[in-house]
């Protein structure tokens, strides 16, 4: 059996117990056994190579060096690695390694809770295979990204909250390795409330599928 491990933690503006508890659900109706843990202490609590995926929720965290160094080795070594809007994508501002490993930073949402368009830029791809560009109403990320992403969805800024950045396209939702790993990231899901959303859920349960650990 698939085995998956959440660690939830850090601002609570975010949900992080909800989310998990979303996150949870999902995973276990795909079959895995679930281990959900409260703070980062987690990542060194427990042998990180014997789980397949880890879903880290955590916001503006603080990530220990021995903390670090378990996860980075275990998604190194093949273990997928998935996650969702400051969950993952602003979980330690201070460590830019984890940074290196999810190929995103957080750095603005102009406007706050808006409606913004998403756009399917890989439809090949069975991540988002079937899902057609859709309005998404929530923080519009604005993030420094790695450009050796696989880059599935993006968005386009209008400027009307920021005027310098009118036009700029954003990446939304992404995949990557990092050593044997998988990574996927997208930046909706502020909170469990989100998860109503049907292309949010659906994106984001392939994307952790597709990071799960492939066969041993």
């Amino acid at each position: 059996m698939l085995k998956a491990l959440i660690v939830w933690g850090g601002w609570s503006g975010h949900e992080p117990k909800p989310c998990a508890d979303v996150v949870e659900k999902i995973l276990t109706e795909e079959g895995f056994a679930v281990q959900v843990e409260e703070g980062t202490q987690a990542f060194a609590a427990h042998d990180l190579n014997s789980f397949d995926l880890i879903v880290p929720i955590v916001t503006m965290g603080k990530l220990e060096s021995e903390e670090g160094a378990r996860l980075f080795e275990a998604v190194k070594n093949g273990v997928g690695l998935a996650g969702f809007h400051g969950g993952a994508g602003d979980s330690f501002r201070g460590n830019l390694g984890y940074q290196y490993m999810i190929g995103g930073q957080f750095i603005s949402h102009p406007g706050g809770h808006i409606d913004y368009a998403v756009n399917i830029t890989r439809p090949d791809d069975p991540i988002v295979s079937g899902i057609s560009d859709f309005v998404y109403h929530s923080e519009q990320y604005y993030m420094h990204v790695d450009p050796s992403n696989e880059v599935l969805a993006t968005t386009t800024f209008t400027g009307e909250h920021d005027y310098w950045i009118e036009g700029t396209v954003m990446p939304v939702v992404w995949k990557r390795k990092f050593g044997k790993g998988r990574v996927f990231y997208s930046a909706l899901g502020h909170d469990a409330k989100e998860f109503e959303v049907p292309q949010m859920r659906e994106i984001l349960r392939r994307g952790m599928l597709w990071a799960t650990r492939q066969a041993r």
